[in-house]
């Protein structure tokens, strides 16, 4: 008998191969991605501290809308953007959370590069 590979399984053991790589700082916090087959959601974290400092996700009550689509996708990272402008953060580090830099997670972050983010 075949048994199919669980897919969440690989997906957090490449995304503890990049945690080890990278991390966030204050001065650079992280933009971690959650993608799951309805929503997405990222947030700003410097690990440092420990704090999330900005988060957005197809999850709030102002979103309109389908969450699982591309359009989505690039609507939150636009508003994370925004938020962090408010907060005076301009620079971050992407953590694509293991996820391949396709579809929806590349979506994310054109739009958070849109609202002005650097990474």
């Amino acid at each position: 008998m075949v048994s199919r590979k669980d897919a969440n399984k690989a997906r957090l053991k490449r995304h503890k191969r990049v945690r080890a790589k990278i991390s966030g700082t204050a001065a650079r916090p992280r933009l971690a991605v959650y993608r799951s087959n309805a929503n997405i959601s990222a947030q700003i974290i410097d690990d440092v501290a420990g704090v999330t400092l900005v988060s957005a996700s197809t999850y709030e009550k102002d979103f309109q809308g389908n969450g699982g689509n591309k359009e989505a996708a690039r609507a939150v990272g636009k508003a994370i953007a925004e938020k962090a402008a408010a907060k005076g953060i301009t620079e971050v580090v992407f953590d694509r959370g293991g996820y391949l830099y396709h579809g929806r997670v590349s979506e994310l972050a054109d739009g958070a590069r849109e609202g002005g983010l650097k990474f």
